[in-house]
């Protein structure tokens, strides 16, 4: 079958995926942590997605986004799909809730869902998500017990942790350090929650020491490089270009929610040259992912 050649030449990383049509229309839209396991799998039986089945007979082309983190790809798939729908796609939009963090003069970290300010941190995607990062930072970070209205006993964890009024500066800046994926905060929360979690475990407190796991991931979700939906970025295109492929998106109030590609045998050095700096890599990688996966399928039809 043409169109299953094209799968070894699938990453073995996070993306949005797209199946076309013998003209040309999109089938569906999804993402992937694994987009070679996952485009595979509607070969296989399909036990979750039964709805699917009838699809899979109709796909002639697999077109693909590699994503830096599972969170970037949650990201393109959702704007995607609030843009334009695909039949065989249940529902516009993703299922995660978009919400933003703030830390508060008061202080304390919280989620804000919207009615968002230029200095929360955000957009993310998945409000338990967000909610359990938010607990990890409490647990590691406690700028809340830097306030001054503390009640007897947060008063004395305070005490138990060595946390004074004094600590507010330095604890709220680890925490926007964290927020704004500073590479030195990062892994000081990291290791903090890793050397509690194995120590939970060494004491067979299991179910705590699985609790701090899951903070420690849903950390690494609000950390994760995100390109696709950035507040404030406005408008504009960007393309990239290779071996006789464009692939183009549309980028609206910050977010990436248009995706073409078209055979272009010569290189467009205008559209190439107006692409904003920042977004050169994602398109390039996008183009180069296009182009192999076309090869492969032309190769396999020859």
């Amino acid at each position: 079958m043409t169109i299953r050649a094209t799968i070894p030449r699938l990453p073995t990383q996070p993306g949005v995926y797209r199946f076309r049509d013998d003209r040309g229309r999109a089938l569906y839209i999804g993402r992937a942590t694994d987009l070679r396991r996952r485009v595979a799998s509607y070969w296989g039986d399909l036990k979750d997605r039964r709805h699917l089945r009838r699809m899979v007979p109709r796909i002639v082309a697999i077109e693909a986004v590699a994503c830096q983190s599972v969170h970037e790809a949650a990201w393109l798939e959702r704007n995607l799909l609030e843009r334009a729908k695909p039949y065989w796609n249940r529902t516009r939009g993703g299922q995660e809730v978009p919400v933003y963090i703030r830390l508060e003069p008061t202080p304390r970290l919280r989620i804000i869902h919207s009615g968002h300010q230029p200095t929360d941190f955000g957009p993310y995607l998945g409000g338990l998500k967000v909610r359990t990062a938010v607990a990890a930072l409490d647990r590691v970070l406690p700028v809340a017990y830097t306030g001054g209205r503390l009640t007897g006993s947060e008063r004395d964890m305070a005490r138990v942790r060595g946390i004074v009024p004094d600590s507010r500066a330095l604890l709220a800046a680890t925490i926007a350090g964290v927020l704004a994926r500073d590479p030195a905060a990062c892994a000081q929360v990291r290791d903090a929650l890793a050397q509690r979690r194995d120590a939970a475990a060494a004491e067979l407190a299991f179910e705590f020491a699985g609790r701090l796991q899951e903070e420690l991931e849903a950390i690494e979700w609000v950390i994760a490089p995100q390109r696709v939906t950035v507040a404030g970025a406005g408008h504009g295109e960007v393309h990239g270009w290779a071996d006789g492929v464009l692939v183009s998106f549309a980028i609206r109030d910050g977010r990436v929610n248009q995706w073409q590609q078209r055979d272009a045998p010569q290189a467009p050095l205008a559209k190439l040259a107006s692409t904003p700096a920042e977004w050169v890599s994602f398109a390039t990688e996008a183009a180069g992912l296009a182009a192999r996966l076309r090869f492969a399928a032309s190769l396999e039809s020859g």
